[in-house]
């Protein structure tokens, strides 16, 4: 049994590596229905069920250090691909699609906990508003959550069985309508023709950004998002503090803020961000992972009928949407995936229509990144009172 806490930090990062490569190497169809993520955090809970670390005062403690000091730094360094500016460019009807599907979302998780919170933990609505952040955002928007309204560990295994579920369904639902399209597109009297535009454009501001990263780009990202993380924590614990609004959460907002404004910036140009935030949020998942357990994941049937419930909602308000605005199957599912999907599976789905449109998918999927974490917060804050 593992009772330091450096080596219990290093077992989890070494877990997490070994599954990554295997996804890398892997030709198979495996990890496409069961994503890397999915088998870390299972298998660190695994690992924590039978004991293969202590959970006493050196592993809490590291376990605490690294995942408050990362977290703010990971959003800083996911928020840099958020351009606001490219956003606008997405026009009114793009963007109206956007908002209301995450509206829609975040009214189911109202209707659902609402359904169902009598058969509940006491405390779901915390771990109803990090799924919440996920379904808009991302997973680094699940954790941003979950560190800021403080969610039990054990509960986060509910969080990652409805993400990995029910999510995977509806990307599949999103995938099989790509055929139905013309029809959808007819029954609602769309134009499709400013959004082939609007892609083309994207796509060429997006092909002058440098892929290549170097030492020195890593060297600068890494130092400037740990610096943030550090400035955000800092000035949080003189913001105003209330049940609500904890330290930690301003210290998660204050790391929104500063990442949003960068984006804006030149550093928004520096290559690397996204494979340095992805491994910081790997390990924070392994981390989350490491102290739950599975025997609390009595009740994940339960769970998963909610996320159906939730994803209802957000079906029947996209469709009424469709039809009053005019709106393309295209817009509709992408709006969608952006928010539950996120960057990893809305270029997919838009590729599905049309290569061109495949710019359009990660530009409005980064936005959920910005949008994520406000958004589930406020979702909690419903659900705490009701």
């Amino acid at each position: 049994m593992i009772q330091n806490g450096f080596s219990y930090a290093a077992f989890l990062i070494f877990f997490a590596s070994i599954v990554i490569f295997a996804e890398g190497k892997s030709k198979g169809k495996f990890f496409k229905y069961v994503p890397a993520l999915v088998i870390i955090y299972f298998g660190a809970m695994l690992f924590a069920t039978v004991g293969v670390w202590a959970k006493n005062d050196a592993t809490t403690a590291a376990y605490k250090a690294l995942k408050d000091s990362l977290l703010p730094a990971m959003i800083f360094l996911m928020l840099l691909r958020c351009d606001l500016r490219q956003i606008v460019k997405l026009g009114p009807k793009m963007l109206i699609a956007l908002f209301t599907a995450t509206l829609s979302i975040m009214a189911g998780f109202i209707v659902a906990y609402g359904m169902f919170k009598g058969s509940f933990p006491e405390g779901t609505w915390k771990s109803f508003a990090a799924l919440c952040g996920s379904w808009i955002g991302g997973t680094g928007n699940m954790v941003a959550v979950q560190g800021a309204l403080n969610v039990a560990d054990s509960q986060m295994g509910y969080t990652l069985l409805m993400d990995s579920i029910n999510a995977s369904i509806w990307i599949m639902v999103l995938l099989w309508g790509v055929s139905f399209a013309p029809k959808f597109n007819k029954w609602t009297k769309a134009d499709t023709k400013i959004i082939d535009e609007i892609g083309a454009e994207l796509a060429k501001s997006q092909a002058k950004v440098s892929k290549e990263v170097s030492f020195p780009d890593l060297m600068i990202l890494l130092g400037l998002s740990l610096f943030v993380s550090a400035t955000s924590k800092y000035i949080g614990t003189f913001m105003p503090q209330s049940m609500f609004l904890s330290g930690s959460t301003w210290t998660v907002l204050i790391a929104t803020t500063f990442g949003v404004i960068c984006a804006m910036t030149p550093i928004a140009k520096i290559p690397g961000a996204a494979p340095l935030s992805n491994v910081m949020l790997y390990t924070i998942v392994s981390l989350i992972a490491s102290r739950g357990d599975f025997a609390e994941l009595g009740q994940a049937p339960l769970f998963v009928l909610a996320g159906f419930v939730i994803l209802a909602v957000h079906a029947i308000v996209s469709i009424i949407l469709a039809k009053l605005l005019k709106l393309d199957l295209f817009t509709c599912a992408i709006a969608s995936l952006a928010n539950i999907g996120g960057v990893a599976s809305s270029p997919i789905l838009a590729a599905a229509y049309s290569e061109a449109l495949v710019p359009i998918g990660v530009v409005m999927a980064l936005m959920g990144y910005v949008m994520g974490t406000g958004c589930a917060l406020i979702v909690g804050k419903i659900l705490s009172i009701m």
